[in-house]
């Protein structure tokens, strides 16, 4: 019986032995699985009176994944030659545009159109770019790298460079589980980014706070705020809040807003929606941007033409240009200039200097 005992506590210790000098082997190169994987999910903080969005099942935000997403964002290891990064066209400061009327890419190359806001960007519904190419912000966020007007590479090139990364394996690892460096791909990539920029909630303006009674409107924004709606019959309706309604300033509709005469439906130097739905008469419709945050963001429309806030509303008072299929909405406001400056003092209580100094 000793000799029993002697020889169990022989084997004890053998694997005893084993086993800690396995928690103490260095992983395998490329594996991960010794980086802890506790995902904790988003706080989407949403302003009062928003909207809750929908967030894929297959993605949904967690702080790891969006720090992961906002690290790839402003990393211009994105791009083919490491000048440009998501950001160099979706400043935070610029409420997520660029300031120019038609982006650039690595080489110099203008685009055809600005690059749109991203703010509250995880409310489009119905499809994302001007012209509503895609409908999902992973799939958007896929586009950019190997657009060779924008970034300009390649993803085997970047997932080359993620996987070499000193960084870049344990937090896709802290984002996604993964148990080795061979498991990165481009998808885990654009799910992250996508994660961060359903992220870019902007809501807290001081049209924010006259809704939840926190604020008074000055009397010019008052009548600016009427003119919008159409909240007061004693003004004419401005025809705004109808394509650019609270909370959101959109309707996420597609529409021709009158910018470019044409005659016929194959006019449109640009067919924007119609390319994409292949319908004729979506030719020269775009989305209809979010106007928070309108301020910040000039030139206006899709390819910069309006420099002014002045010239997109005596656009507007005109009643725009001839187009078979030009919105009912747009017609001559016959505002005066007093309405007009009315109509701008509301546009700038869309600002939100919390967001840009933030982000």
């Amino acid at each position: 019986m000793y000799k029993a005992l002697l020889v169990s506590l022989l084997c004890l210790c053998v694997v005893m032995l084993f086993t800690c000098k396995d928690k103490t082997k260095p992983p395998a190169p490329g594996e991960l699985t010794h980086i802890s994987y506790r995902p904790k999910p988003y706080p989407y903080n949403l302003p009062e009176g928003f909207p809750r969005f929908e967030v894929p099942k297959d993605n949904p935000g967690t702080v790891e994944g969006v720090s992961l997403g906002e690290k790839l964002f402003f990393d211009p290891l994105l791009s083919a030659d490491n000048t440009m990064s998501c950001s160099s066209c979706h400043f935070p400061h610029l409420a997520m545009t660029d300031k120019k009327a038609r982006s650039t890419g690595i080489d110099g190359k203008e685009g055809i159109r600005s690059a749109m806001s991203l703010i509250n960007v995880a409310y489009y519904r119905e499809g994302l770019f001007w012209d509503g190419r895609v409908k999902t912000l992973e799939e958007q966020a896929l586009l950019p790298v190997e657009d060779s007007v924008e970034l300009h590479n390649s993803w085997d090139e970047v997932l080359n460079r993620l996987k070499k990364h000193s960084e870049y394996p344990a937090l896709f690892r802290k984002a996604f589980g993964i148990s080795s460096i061979e498991e990165m791909d481009k998808y885990l990539a654009v799910k992250a980014i996508a994660q961060y920029e359903r992220s870019l909630i902007s809501g807290n303006t001081k049209f924010d706070r006259f809704r939840r009674g926190e604020a008074v409107l000055s009397e010019e924004e008052m009548r600016g705020y009427e003119l919008f709606f159409d909240a007061s019959p004693d003004l004419p309706d401005a025809e705004c809040g109808h394509c650019h309604n609270a909370p959101l300033m959109t309707t996420n509709e597609y529409l021709n807003n009158g910018i470019s005469e044409a005659f016929t439906t194959e006019d449109f130097t640009d067919k924007g929606y119609g390319l994409i739905t292949g319908n004729p008469l979506d030719n020269g419709k775009f989305r209809v941007p979010s106007l928070r945050n309108i301020i910040l963001t000039a030139p206006y429309m899709h390819d910069g033409r309006f420099k002014t806030l002045e010239e997109v509303i005596e656009h507007y008072n005109s009643g725009g240009k001839h187009g078979p299929n030009v919105s009912p909405l747009i017609r001559p406001l016959n505002l005066n200039e007093v309405q007009k400056r009315q109509l701008i003092a509301f546009l700038e209580t869309l600002t939100d200097p919390n967001f840009t100094q933030q982000n």
